[in-house]
C-alpha cells in the first residue's frame, strides 16, 4: 500500500526537502557503482557523513553534466533506477542502477504512479511497495507544477536513502532547470546570429528595405556609408574578437561571423569609425585585418571583397593591418552603357518566373549567382544549401544567361555585370550608347579608353615592382580558368612552386587570388581590356 507523508514532515531536511517519514529496517548499508561517473561515496546515507555526501552531490552539481551526473550517483549509491519525473509523470531524465540490480519493465509506470499519488494527496512524499519493487518519492519543489525525484528498485534499498533522496530532490530539479536555461540561451544566441547572418546576406544581394527591418529589431541600425571589415583570428577566440570589436566600436558595427570562412569575423561599420582613429580594439598578434574603402551600404558586397583583398596584404605587413588601396572599381567607369548592357544580360534572370511556386525564383537566382561568384562550391555554406540544389540552380543560371559558367570569361562577365546592376543610373543625361547583350558588349566595354587606364593601373605592380615571372604566371593562371594545376604544366613548373609566386603576387597587387573572393575576374578583364586596346608604353609580349 502506498504511503504517504506531509508537505512538511518532522522529519525533512534542512533545506527544507521532504523525507519519507517510513525507513525500512533491514537494508544493505552500501551499493558499489563506478567510480569514474561521480564521486564514490559510502556508508549510510542517514549516518554521521551526511554533510560528506551533501558536498559529493554539491560538487557533481558543479560539474559538467550535472543532472545527469548526480542521478547517475544515487542510481549507484541506492542500487535501483532512478529519475526525475515532471508533475504529468513523463521523465525528464533517468539513470539505470547497477547491471542486474532490477527489470527495467514496469518501473516507469510505477514512477508515474508515485508522481500522480503525489499530486493527488498533495504530499511532500511517498513510499509505494507492489510485486517486489518499492519506489520512494521525493516532491523536488512547491506548487502543482513540481518535479519528483523518483527511485525504484527491488527492497526498500540502502537504509539511508529516503534522506538522501530528501536532500537531493531539489538539487537535481535545480540542476535540471539551470541546463534548460542554458540550453534557451544558447538557442537564443544562434537564433540572433542567424537573424545577424541573414541580414549581412541581405546586404551581399543588394536587398536594403529587407535587411533594415530585421537589423531595426535586432540593433544597432545599419550605418550608411560604411566601412566593412574582415578579422581573421583562431576560430575559438570569435566569440572574444567580436566582443572585443563590439565594444571598442561603442556597440555601433554589425558584427557577424562569417558563414563561409570560419577564422573570420566580418564587421559592417560606419564609415566615419576611420581606420587607427579609435574605432578599432588594440591590435592583436593573433589577428589579421583587411579594411575596406567608404562604400555606400548598398553596396557592401564590394566593401567586402576590398576587405577581403586587403586582408590578403595584411596577413605578410606589419602590424597585420591593411586599409585596402586599390585602383577602385571597373563598374562605375563604365557608365550608361554599361548599365544597359549589364540590364539586358540579366534580364532573362532578373524577369525570370518558375514553372512551380516552389521552385526558385528571379530574386533566389541573383542571389545564388552572387554567392557562387564570390565563394565557389563554398557557397553551399553561405546559402545553407545543399551541393546538389547548387548545382541545379547553376545550370538554370546558365541556361538563362546564355553563359559557360564554368569558364573565367562567362564569370568575369557575370560578375561585371552584378556589380554593374548595382551601380545607380543617372536620371538625366545624355542617351547610353546602345551596347549588344553578350561577349561582343563586354568587348566594346573593355575598348574604352576609361577601361584601359583602369586596367593598366590595377596591373602595373606586375611590371614595375614584381619579377620576371609575375605577369607571365598571372597570364597563364587566367587562361587555365584560375587553376593551379593546369597553369603550373603550361608554365613547366609545380603547382606548389605556382602556389608560391601567386602568393606573393598577391603581396603585390594586395587582393586575394587564391581564396574566394578572389580578385580573377578583375584580372580576366584588365588582361583582356589590354589585349584589345594597345596604349603607349605597354610592355611587349602581354
Amino acid at each position: 500500500m502506498p504511503e504517504l507523508t506531509g508537505r512538511r514532515p518532522p522529519s525533512e531536511g534542512d533545506d527544507g526537502a521532504a523525507v519519507p517519514k517510513t525507513v525500512p529496517k533491514t537494508v544493505p548499508e552500501s551499493v558499489p557503482g563506478p567510480a569514474a561517473s561521480g564521486p564514490a561515496v559510502s556508508g549510510p546515507a542517514g549516518s554521521g557523513d551526511r554533510a560528506e555526501l551533501l558536498l559529493a552531490m554539491h560538487r557533481l552539481a558543479v560539474g559538467p553534466h550535472p543532472t545527469a551526473a548526480l542521478l547517475g550517483w544515487l542510481a549507484r549509491r541506492g542500487g535501483r533506477w532512478t529519475a526525475l519525473l515532471d508533475a504529468d509523470g513523463a521523465v525528464l531524465r533517468a539513470s539505470a542502477g547497477p547491471a542486474g540490480a532490477a527489470p527495467a519493465a514496469g518501473l516507469p509506470g510505477l514512477a508515474a504512479e508515485g508522481v500522480a499519488l503525489l499530486r493527488s494527496q498533495g504530499a511532500g512524499s511517498a513510499r509505494i511497495d507492489r510485486a517486489g519493487l518499492t519506489g520512494w518519492f521525493v516532491a523536488a519543489g512547491n506548487g502543482p507544477a513540481r518535479a519528483v525525484l523518483a527511485a525504484v528498485g527491488p527492497g526498500a534499498g540502502p537504509a539511508g536513502l529516503p534522506r538522501l533522496l530528501a536532500d537531493a530532490a531539489r538539487l537535481a530539479e535545480l540542476c535540471r532547470q539551470v541546463e534548460a536555461a542554458a540550453r534557451d540561451r544558447e538557442r537564443s544566441e544562434r537564433a540572433d546570429a542567424g537573424s545577424r547572418e541573414a541580414v549581412l546576406h541581405l546586404l551581399m544581394i543588394g536587398e536594403l528595405p529587407a535587411a533594415h527591418r530585421i537589423a531595426a529589431a535586432l540593433g544597432p541600425e545599419l550605418p550608411d556609408p560604411v566601412r566593412v571589415r574582415v578579422v581573421e583570428g583562431p576560430v575559438g577566440r570569435r566569440a572574444e574578437i567580436a566582443a572585443e570589436w563590439g565594444a571598442a566600436t561603442g556597440d555601433r558595427s554589425w558584427i557577424v561571423p562569417c558563414p563561409v570562412n570560419h577564422g573570420h569575423l566580418i564587421a559592417v561599420s560606419p564609415a566615419d569609425l576611420s581606420p587607427g582613429g579609435g574605432g578599432e580594439p588594440a591590435g592583436s598578434a593573433d589577428c589579421a585585418v583587411g579594411v575596406s574603402g567608404a562604400v555606400p551600404l548598398r553596396e557592401t558586397a564590394l566593401g567586402y571583397e576590398q576587405a577581403f583583398h586587403a586582408l590578403a596584404a595584411a596577413r605578410s605587413a606589419p602590424g597585420r593591418h591593411v586599409v585596402f588601396d586599390g585602383q577602385g572599381d571597373l563598374a562605375p567607369l563604365l557608365g550608361p552603357a554599361g548599365a544597359g548592357w549589364a540590364r539586358q544580360l540579366l534580364r532573362p534572370l532578373t524577369e525570370y518566373a518558375p514553372p512551380r511556386r516552389a521552385d526558385p525564383g528571379a530574386a533566389e537566382l541573383l542571389g545564388t549567382l552572387s554567392s557562387w561568384l564570390a565563394f565557389g562550391t563554398a557557397a553551399v555554406r553561405h546559402l545553407k544549401v545543399h551541393r546538389n540544389t547548387l548545382a541545379a540552380r547553376l545550370d538554370r543560371i546558365q541556361e538563362l544567361l546564355g553563359l559557360d559558367l564554368e569558364r573565367l570569361p562567362g564569370q568575369a562577365a557575370a560578375s561585371l555585370a552584378l556589380r554593374l546592376r548595382s551601380v545607380p543610373v543617372l536620371a538625366a543625361g545624355p542617351a547610353a550608347p546602345v551596347v549588344p547583350a553578350g561577349p561582343a558588349g563586354l568587348e566594346l566595354l573593355l575598348s574604352t579608353p576609361a577601361t584601359a587606364h583602369w586596367a593598366e593601373a590595377l596591373l602595373r605592380p606586375l611590371h614595375v615592382a614584381g619579377p620576371p615571372t609575375a605577369a607571365a604566371s598571372v597570364r597563364a593562371w587566367l587562361a587555365q580558368d584560375a587553376r593551379v594545376a593546369p597553369a603550373a604544366a603550361l608554365l613547366g613548373i609545380s603547382a606548389p612552386a605556382l602556389r608560391k609566386r601567386l602568393l606573393r603576387i598577391e603581396e603585390l597587387l594586395q587582393r586575394s587570388l587564391l581564396e574566394s573572393p578572389s580578385a580573377k575576374y578583375d584580372l580576366w578583364l584588365a588582361e583582356r581590356a589590354g589585349a584589345l586596346t594597345e596604349r603607349p608604353g605597354r610592355p611587349a609580349g602581354r
